[in-house]
C-alpha cells in the first residue's frame, strides 16, 4: 500500500520534466493520475508509462490559460476516478528579458499560466470541496520559483508571476482551512529541465502556442550557478518532484500555507 493509496491527483504540465516525474512518484504511492501537457503526445506517454507500472491514469491535454481548461481538468478527475484529493500547479515555461525590452504579451502570456491558470483551477475545484468533505486532508502544492522569492534578473514577468503564487497560496491556506485542504508552494532553484539546460549559441528554441522560446542557458553561466550550490550540481526532477510529495503526505497535515524552497541549500 502506498502512502496516497485511493487518492485522486490532477497535475498541470506532466507531460515532460517535473511536472512527470511529479505524475509519476504520486503514481508509484498509489494516486491516481490526471496527466495535463499542451502537447498531448507526451502526456499520452506519461498516463502510459503510469499505466504499465501498474498505475492509475488518464489524460487531459490542453492549454492551462484556455477558457474553460480549468473545469474540464477538475471534472476529468471527478468523472474519471470519483474524487479529488491532490492539486499539483506546476505548468509553465518562461520568456525572459529585461524590463525595457519586454512587451505587453510577454507580461500577459507569463503571468497567464503562472498566476491565472492555478487560480482559475483553484476556482474551479472549490465547489467539489465544499460539496464533498472527506475524513482525511486534502492537498495543493503550487510551484513557485527561487525567482519569485529573491528576484531574478531578466524576469520581471516570471519573478512577479511566481511571487503572486506565493500569495494565493497562502491566501487559500487561510480560505481552504475548514474544508480540510492543505495548501503550500515549493519554490524551485537550479532544477536541470529543458528550460534550463546548458545550451551553446542561441539557437535552442521551443515553440509553445505558436510563439517561438528560447530555452537553456549558457554554459558558462550554468557552471557558475551550479557552484554557488553546496552539492556543486543543479538538482534533478526527480530530487524537485519528491518535495512536491511531502507536501502530499500524510505526515504533513499540519503543515499549512508554507513556502518550500527546494534550491540544494544555494541561498
Amino acid at each position: 500500500m502506498g502512502t496516497l493509496e485511493e487518492k485522486v491527483a490532477i497535475v498541470s504540465g506532466s507531460g515532460r520534466g517535473i511536472g512527470r516525474e511529479i505524475a509519476l512518484k504520486l503514481a508509484r504511492e498509489g494516486a491516481s493520475v490526471v496527466v495535463n501537457d499542451l502537447d498531448p503526445d507526451p502526456a499520452e506517454q506519461t498516463a502510459a508509462d503510469i499505466k504499465a507500472a501498474g498505475g492509475n491514469a488518464v489524460v487531459c491535454a490542453g492549454s492551462v490559460v484556455e477558457d474553460g481548461f480549468a473545469e474540464r481538468f477538475v471534472q476529468t478527475a471527478t468523472e474519471s476516478f470519483g474524487g479529488l484529493d491532490i492539486i499539483v500547479n506546476n505548468a509553465g515555461y518562461t520568456w525572459d528579458t529585461v524590463i525595457q525590452k519586454m512587451t505587453d504579451e510577454q507580461w500577459d502570456a507569463i503571468v497567464d499560466v503562472h498566476l491565472k491558470a492555478p487560480f482559475q483551477i483553484l476556482r474551479a475545484a472549490q465547489p467539489w470541496f465544499k460539496e464533498h468533505p472527506v475524513d482525511h486532508h486534502r492537498k495543493v502544492v503550487n510551484v513557485s520559483s527561487v525567482s519569485g522569492v529573491f528576484g531574478n534578473p531578466g524576469q520581471a514577468n516570471y519573478s512577479a508571476a511566481k511571487a503572486g503564487v506565493i500569495g494565493l497560496t497562502k491566501t487559500m491556506a487561510k480560505e481552504w482551512g475548514r474544508y480540510k485542504v492543505n495548501v503550500n508552494a515549493v519554490a524551485y532553484g537550479f532544477i536541470l529541465t529543458r528550460m534550463t539546460e546548458a545550451v551553446a549559441g542561441d539557437d535552442a528554441f521551443v515553440e509553445i502556442e505558436g510563439r517561438k522560446i528560447k530555452v537553456g542557458i549558457n554554459p558558462d553561466r550554468a557552471a557558475m550557478a551550479a557552484r554557488t550550490i553546496p552539492f556543486g550540481r543543479p538538482g534533478t526532477p526527480v530530487e524537485a518532484a519528491g518535495a512536491v510529495y511531502l507536501l502530499c503526505t500524510p505526515e504533513s497535515d499540519y503543515v499549512n500555507a508554507q513556502c518550500l524552497v527546494v534550491d540544494g541549500g544555494q541561498r
